[in-house]
């Protein structure tokens, strides 16, 4: 097929976020097999070689500036009437900042020369450009990254985010320009079931599928040797806000408690961005708190215990399947291990599964004292990620995804009078 690809996010370098890593894997995968054309915007922060890098991958790459509107944080007055657009236009302020012309009227030349066999839309920003009318042209489909709606839904339900009159406007806002801009596409593709089975609340005609993420096994090996000792490694952006509780609550309640039992056993939160509410945990005693670091792998695999304690947050998470490809014992909650079968009868146990503070005390007891729970845990997580969760495996989801919409939409052409 002759596919046109966008996103308003640039995706390279590929592991610089979620959003980078899946666009680019799907890029990569789908370029080995069929005539991609690539359109993205790129801000002025992103790197020449960076661009070189993505054209050597993507030859038919076609890159327009990332044009903002806004370049300073709006006041009280600025913000009511962004407010007052989202009322009446439907589109989230943000989005609208970064509309490019140049890039629309391009996209409007491509779709009217009848070129190409399917358009796909990675992540929702790019929305924004696509035309409704242009699925009686061609079959079209959105890989949404990211619900917006679920994430204010999520935020809301969970206390997680912010709170008062304007998440209380902004909530019913979001559901109706989420529905409204997937009555656009032909296919909807999400990361996570969470997130499909918000959208399918929606009551969209349109088919959902969930194609969650996945990792290069390359970029993250097995360990050769399961260590042994008392150290414990919790991974994440420590400025995010459900990281941040989770590093507390750790920290503050269940590792006091293990050092109680295992006084030689450490902890090491690992992450870029440290707020000032994960450096000062740095002061008790066998935490430490490292920044950002050189090798986040080199962390996983000497590490004898990764955890991931998390109390809110939504989808499937990188860091856990990285945990897991790695073979390092994994002891995460529910939210952590949310989309996968790590564990219940007839699963290979994979990581064990701890919510409150004894949970967490005594699964992490178990993997410092048995070894051989230890090698269990590290050969069935590599497995369940080698079978299930390589980008290679992702790749052909999608692909099969964008096949079936393509050949749904040639019939109904075809019995159309």
């Amino acid at each position: 097929m002759k596919i046109l690809i966008l996103s308003c996010a640039f995706p390279y370098p590929p592991l610089e976020g979620k959003t980078q890593m899946r666009t680019f894997s799907f890029l990569k995968y789908l370029n080995q097999r069929h005539d991609i054309t690539f359109v993205t915007q790129a801000s002025d922060e992103v790197l020449e070689e960076d661009i070189a890098s993505l054209k050597q991958e993507i030859p038919n790459c076609i890159i327009f500036p990332d044009v903002t509107q806004e370049t300073t944080s709006p006041r009280f007055l600025e913000k009511a009437k962004r407010l007052g657009v989202f009322f009446q236009q439907g589109t989230p302020p943000k989005l609208l900042s970064h509309y490019s012309l140049k890039l629309q009227e391009y996209l409007d030349q491509e779709i009217d020369s009848g070129q190409f066999d399917l358009l796909t839309c990675e992540g929702n920003n790019g929305e924004i450009y696509i035309r409704p009318e242009w699925q009686k042209k061609l079959p079209t489909v959105i890989n949404i990254h990211r619900s917006l709606w679920g994430v204010y839904k999520h935020q809301r339900e969970n206390h997680s985010g912010e709170s008062g009159l304007r998440n209380q406007i902004n909530l019913p806002l979001l559901r109706r320009y989420e529905k409204h801009y997937c009555s656009k596409f032909s296919a909807i593709v999400t990361a996570t079931q969470t997130e499909q089975k918000l959208l399918k609340n929606l009551k969209l005609e349109t088919p959902i599928t969930v194609v969650p993420n996945g990792l290069d096994l390359s970029v993250f090996p097995k360990r050769p040797a399961n260590s042994g000792g008392q150290r414990i490694i919790f991974i994440g952006a420590m400025d995010k806000p459900a990281n941040i509780d989770a590093a507390r609550f750790f920290s503050l309640e269940v590792f006091p408690k293990i050092r109680q039992r295992y006084p030689e056993s450490i902890l090491e939160l690992v992450g870029i961005r440290p707020v000032h509410e994960v450096l000062e945990l740095g002061e008790y005693p066998g935490i430490k708190v490292t920044g950002p670091v050189s090798s986040m792998i080199e962390y996983l695999h000497w590490a004898t215990v990764c955890v991931i304690p998390l109390r809110k947050s939504m989808g499937t998470k990188i860091r856990t399947l990285q945990a897991l490809a790695t073979g390092t014992p994994l002891v995460a909650s529910d939210y952590g291990l949310e989309g996968l079968s790590v564990d219940g009868t007839g699963v290979p146990l994979c990581a064990m599964r701890a919510n409150e503070i004894d949970e967490y005390v005594y699964a992490i007891g178990r993997l410092f004292e048995q070894p051989k729970l230890r090698e269990k845990l590290s050969i069935n997580g590599r497995t369940l990620i080698e079978n299930e969760y390589t980008w290679k495996r992702m790749g052909e989801r999608y692909e099969q995804i964008l096949l079936t919409t393509y050949n749904t939409s040639h019939k109904l052409s075809d019995n159309s009078p």
